[in-house]
């Protein structure tokens, strides 16, 4: 992926977001907080969810970083302190700190399968790991799932170092990537 770069979601990009979550095919029905903690999470509105995003990220919240090729955003991942999301597998440990979790990916559909989501995982570790993550945990799907398929693919992240700490349900594993 030629001029690819990074950047955290913050006041200053969250208009890069912004374009991206409304670009054509892009998520702009969930702008991303269907792990995130939402009053009325289940009939929220697009609007509510936007609005919802946009309160988080002006009050500094951690919630993910784009990928931009050619100053142009063309991706997405979720990467967030874990305890910034609702509950994420039935076995979580709430007393353990330091726990990033990797919740989503986007990626525009003409650079799907071109690499841009190991690109991705690849600085949203060294995005979480940089903060003070102790480890990051992500929530996994096999290729074959009928849904959850924006979590990622379990492939992916085996192939990057994650182990199997648990399941999430009947589709999700839970996997993690301890500090080294």
């Amino acid at each position: 992926m030629p001029s690819l770069r990074f950047r955290e979601v913050t006041k200053a990009t969250r208009t890069d977001f912004e374009k991206l979550f409304t670009s054509k095919g892009a998520p702009s029905y969930c702008w991303c907080m269907a792990w995130r903690d939402l009053a009325n999470h289940q009939q929220a509105s697009n609007g509510e969810r936007k609005q919802a995003m946009m309160d988080r990220i002006a009050a500094g919240t951690p919630v993910g970083i784009l990928a931009y090729r050619d100053d142009e955003p063309v991706g997405w991942c979720s990467v967030a302190p874990r305890e910034t999301c609702r509950k994420l597998s039935p076995g979580q440990d709430d007393t353990e700190t330091g726990i990033w979790s990797i919740v989503c990916f986007y990626v525009q559909r003409p650079l799907r399968g071109g690499g841009l989501s190991i690109a991705l995982l690849e600085a949203a570790i060294e995005h979480a790991f940089a903060r003070g993550a102790t480890a990051v945990e992500a929530y996994p799907v096999d290729e074959a799932s009928p849904s959850y398929r924006f979590i990622g693919f379990r492939k992916l992240f085996d192939t990057r170092g994650f182990r199997e700490t648990g399941r999430a349900g009947s589709r999700r594993y839970v996997m993690r990537l301890e500090r080294s």
